[in-house]
This record gives C-alpha cells, sequence and structure tokens, in this order.
C-alpha cells in the first residue's frame, strides 16, 4: 500500500493487482524506445492476495516510463500519476496508439500551502473546462488551453469577484467516446493521472503549479470527479485522497449514484473537505422565472433563501450541460446539428426564449431585450441567498451556437470566446458590480437562512415577502411580480427592497413602510446597462415604485438628508 507508485528514501516500489496463477513482468522503459532497459518479475504472495510488488532502489527518474505484462499481454497502471501515449503502426500498417504509465517524482515545494477553507456564503465560484478556457486565440495566454493558461488568468478572475474555480475532468480520460471526440472528459480514465493534454510540459508539476497559484490569490479549486460506474469504490475514495492531499484540492464534484456521500464522510482522510453534487432545480426555477411562465413565485420564494450549500449543492442558471446564458435568450431550441446526432442528443427542455428571433439577429429591440434578459439572470443567481456558481463566459455573452451539449466538440464552438470580452465589456462590469454589491450586503449572503421572524424586535421580520400591495405574498397562479424585503437590523446594514417583475407589461409595486425618518431610495434597476444608478440613485418622494415590464429594481432604506425634508 497504496497501490501504483511509491517513492522513498530507499527507491521506489511499484504495486499492481494480478489473478492468482497468472504472470507479471514490470518493464521499464526509457523514451520512445520499444524494448526496455529494465526487466523485473513479479512474484505471487499469498501473504497479499492478488497485490504483486516489487521495489527498485536505484538507476530511475522522473519521467521514464513503465509497463506491466500479464501473461504477455501489456497493462497500464491504473493507479499510474502519469500518462504517455505513442502513435505508430501494427502489422498490418495502421495506426495505432499504445500507453505507457509515466513515472512522476513527487517532489514540489508546497511553501506551506493549504486548502483555504473559505466560508461557503463569501464563495463566488466558476466552472470551467481547463482546456477550453484559454484555448482560443484571442485569450491572449501564452499557455493556451492549460493548466498554466488558467494562471495567467489568475488577475482577471480576481477582478472579476472570482474566489472559487470548478474544473471540469483534469485527468486522463480517454479522448474518444465511440466515434466522438471526447471534450469533457466522462467515461473510462486513468484518473489518479493529470492530463497530459493540459500541460506545456508536465502535467503533476503543472496542476500543483495552478492549485498553489490559485491559493495565493485566495482562489479556491474544486475538481470534477465524475468517476465511472465500472470503478470500484474503494479506488474513487483512493483517488479522492490522492487529489486532496497530493494536489491540495480544496473539494470535489461527484456523483453521489456514482460513490455516495457518506460513502466520503465516513473516511477519515476526507474530512473537512467541500462535497458538491449537481442539481438543477434552481436553475429550472429561475430559467422558468426569468421567461415568464406563470405560477413560480413560492418556488422562486424558497430558491432565494435557501442556502443551498447545507444540501452539498450550489447555485447556477447554466452549466456546461445545456445553453451558456447569451443562448438561454437567444434561442428557443438547441441547434446540435453539428454533434453527428440528428440533434437528438442533448437536453430537449431548456426553459429559454430567444427574445422573438431564433439565432443571431441584428435588431435592436430584439437585442436590448436580450441584454436585459442577461442583466436580469445574472440578478437572480448572484443575490439568491445560496451559494452562486457562473459558468465561465457568461459575464461577456459567450456562445455555442445554440449547441447546448458540446460534450465532443474540441473547437471553437466549445471555446471560450475571449473577443467577445471586449465587445461585451459592459457585461463583464454589471456582473463585477453585483458581486461587488453581495459581498458588500452581509443580508445578501448570510451564514445561517433568514427565519422570516423579528430577530431582533425592531418590528420586521429579517426577511419577507410583497406583492404590489405591500406585505401581501402573491399567491395568485397569474403573478409574475415579487417584493422582497430584506432587514439590515441583523446586521446592522441599510434595508432592501428588491422589485422583481418578469411579466411583459409595467407594475406598480407599493413599498413597504419604514420607520420615522428614513425613506426609499432607488438605487439599481436592470433596465439600464450599467444596473446601478449614477448620483445615489432616485428618493422615492412617495411609497410607491413603477417597476419596468421584465426587469428588477432595488432600493434602500436609508435616513432623510435633513430635518425639513423628514417633515415634508
Amino acid at each position: 500500500m497504496p497501490a501504483g507508485v511509491l517513492w522513498t528514501e530507499e527507491g521506489i516500489s511499484f504495486s499492481v493487482a494480478v489473478p492468482k496463477g497468472k504472470n507479471c513482468r514490470l518493464c521499464i522503459y526509457r523514451g520512445k524506445k520499444t524494448e526496455p532497459f529494465r526487466e523485473i518479475s513479479m512474484e505471487e504472495d499469498i501473504l497479499y492476495g492478488d497485490i504483486r510488488s516489487s521495489g527498485i532502489q536505484s538507476g530511475l527518474k522522473d519521467g521514464d516510463e513503465y509497463l506491466y505484462f500479464i501473461d504477455d499481454e501489456p497493462y497500464v497502471d491504473p493507479y499510474a500519476h502519469g500518462i504517455r501515449k505513442y502513435t505508430g503502426q501494427d502489422e498490418n500498417g495502421l495506426e495505432t496508439e499504445y500507453v505507457r504509465a509515466l513515472l512522476c517524482a513527487p517532489d514540489f515545494d508546497w511553501d506551506n500551502d493549504r486548502p483555504l477553507d473559505l466560508p461557503d456564503e463569501d464563495i463566488i465560484a466558476y466552472s470551467l473546462h481547463v482546456r477550453g478556457y484559454t484555448k482560443s486565440q484571442g485569450s491572449k495566454v501564452k499557455n493556451r488551453g492549460t493548466f498554466g493558461g488558467i494562471i495567467e488568468k489568475i488577475p482577471y478572475l480576481k477582478e472579476l469577484g472570482i474566489n472559487q474555480i470548478q474544473c471540469m475532468p483534469v485527468y486522463e480520460f480517454e479522448d474518444h467516446i465511440r466515434l466522438a471526440r471526447n471534450y469533457w472528459g466522462y467515461g473510462e480514465a486513468y484518473c489518479f493521472a493529470p492530463k497530459s493534454r493540459y500541460a506545456s510540459s508536465n502535467p503533476v508539476r503543472e496542476l500543483k503549479e495552478m492549485v498553489k497559484a490559485c491559493h495565493q490569490a485566495g482562489i479556491e479549486v474544486i475538481l470534477h470527479l465524475p468517476f465511472y460506474d465500472a470503478m470500484p469504490k474503494q479506488k474513487m475514495i483512493e483517488c479522492l485522497r490522492y487529489y486532496r492531499q497530493e494536489f491540495h484540492a480544496d473539494g470535489f464534484v461527484v456523483n453521489p449514484y456514482t460513490v455516495p456521500l457518506e460513502v466520503i464522510q465516513s473516511d477519515d482522510y476526507l474530512k473537512n473537505l467541500k462535497l458538491i453534487v449537481k442539481n438543477d432545480e434552481f436553475q429550472t426555477v429561475m430559467r422558468r422565472f426569468l421567461k415568464g411562465d406563470e405560477g413560480m413565485i413560492e418556488s422562486v420564494i424558497w430558491h432565494l433563501k435557501h442556502l443551498c450549500q447545507n444540501d452539498h449543492q450550489y447555485h447556477y442558471i447554466t452549466d456546461h450541460t445545456g445553453f451558456t446564458l447569451c443562448d438561454l435568450v437567444s434561442y428557443d431550441g438547441k441547434h446540435n446539428e453539428l454533434n453527428g446526432e440528428n440533434n437528438h442528443d442533448g437536453p430537449d427542455y431548456n426553459y429559454s426564449w430567444n427574445c422573438g428571433v431564433e439565432g443571431p439577429t441584428r435588431k435592436k429591440a430584439v437585442v436590448k431585450l436580450r441584454e436585459q434578459q442577461m442583466r436580469n439572470a445574472f440578478f437572480l443567481l448572484l443575490m439568491a441567498q445560496g451559494t452562486p456558481c457562473i459558468l465561465a463566459g457568461d459575464e461577456f455573452a459567450n456562445s455555442q451556437n445554440g449547441n447546448n451539449n458540446v460534450y465532443c466538440q474540441d473547437n471553437d464552438i466549445a471555446w471560450v470566446n475571449w473577443k467577445k470580452a471586449e465587445k461585451e465589456q459592459w457585461l463583464t462590469d454589471y456582473v463585477k458590480a453585483l458581486i461587488r454589491f453581495r459581498k458588500e450586503h452581509r443580508i445578501l449572503h448570510p451564514a445561517e437562512e433568514c427565519q422570516g421572524i423579528d430577530l431582533t424586535h425592531c418590528g420586521v421580520p429579517d426577511v419577507s415577502y410583497h406583492g404590489e400591495n405591500a406585505w401581501q405574498v402573491p399567491n395568485e397562479i397569474a403573478s409574475r411580480q415579487l417584493g422582497v424585503f430584506y432587514s439590515g437590523a441583523t446586521k446592522r446594514e441599510k434595508d432592501l427592497y428588491i422589485a422583481y417583475n418578469m411579466h411583459w407589461e409595467d407594475h406598480t409595486f407599493a413599498l413597504p413602510s419604514l420607520p420615522k425618518g428614513k425613506h426609499w431610495r432607488k438605487i439599481f434597476t436592470t433596465t439600464v446597462q450599467e444596473g446601478f444608478l449614477e448620483s445615489n440613485g432616485e428618493v422615492c418622494q412617495e411609497r410607491k415604485a413603477v417597476i419596468e415590464a421584465r426587469s428588477i429594481a432595488v432600493f434602500t432604506g436609508e435616513a432623510y438628508e435633513s430635518e425639513d425634508t423628514c417633515k415634508k
């Protein structure tokens, strides 16, 4: 133990499971040579069951390759820390690929690095594909499509306000599924080996460098480890331990149907790490509310206040499966024709709305409405009290041309288009401002879920819900309007009132009464590109406000500037 390769002061030990009665040879290679420069017979030992083990004291180095032969059939170590692939020709002259395991020295200067363990309520997460995030030329990084490319984008992530990245599978997966390219990384894999295509040299070292650089910038690193169905549960647990201990991963996105959370949580080596499972309930509810479906208010109320992280979930409106945000407001149906499956793949129900025209358009009214809908979507995501997760590129309207299942598109369709970052800078600035606003107001990201009761004896509950009439929750099936009143007394902040109008008509909201000496000021609306209004917004002289169609507005409760104004 452990299985695979272990570097010690005495040398390197190799362990592999081999069925009883079969012969096993360990062959060591250097470079592309087809003949091994060292070969060892691995004998059975009844004391260790099916495990064959052997140690080599000297003569090996980082970058050497090894391969087992079981009854003369090549067998790649499933615990390999690195994989090297070669192409050649078989006896019939056809191109073939052969694989060897790679020896990866464990020495790395972590400089006292540890997982950050940031509070879930303070997290702004960002989901990305390591290759696709920086592979396009527009990314303007030196090491495009690699762990190093992520390091180069850290200043951008910090400026945006991100403090956690969630990386799709980074291990050495099979590059093809059936006849299609495997871009996402699901399916059978060498799960202990960081993917060589995601590195410019040594993938093990570069993944460690990425994690270390992110930690130094205050950014957590969460790894998607979906595994595959046939993988033994014990091997999954060992893989989680490996990435936690050897790569300092802050946590993992896992499939609870493949490896149950209680199995992970029962392992003493895996205590106090972040475990995330995907759940699209928030996505479905908010997408339907966004496009104006009826009967959504009750569900919206629940999801706005529920701390999803208590269920090992994060909020998201877009994810790698399904439309990007730009496509969500630009297409009614999926357009996966280029995937080669006659558009039968990918989710059929996306709860999207194209705002009147399918796909790209120059119609100013449609473009304006789509921009407003994207602002609404980001507000719904970032002002909900659970932990939000942004899909990489959504902050500058990245598009996949209506493809909602780019699992096989390792090209410009799936890669983040950084050229749009310059064109849609207004949206990036808007997202930055929303993230900053969320961080500045603890009542928008509390550590404990709001109770809906008056905790501070100030006369109003910590959170309350309203319709067009104050203190009356809209329970009509046709209602698409909601007001949310956050009392600042619990956090010693200003009161906040958020008015949501997802109807296609304007509506007048009666604002809740404030204590004597205070009034409401409108500071934000999604009807303008910047979101936040200039000159500290507009004072509401009357206790009501018109909320324009398909828009959201924010009001703060503030003291009157003078006694005369107060009397007036």
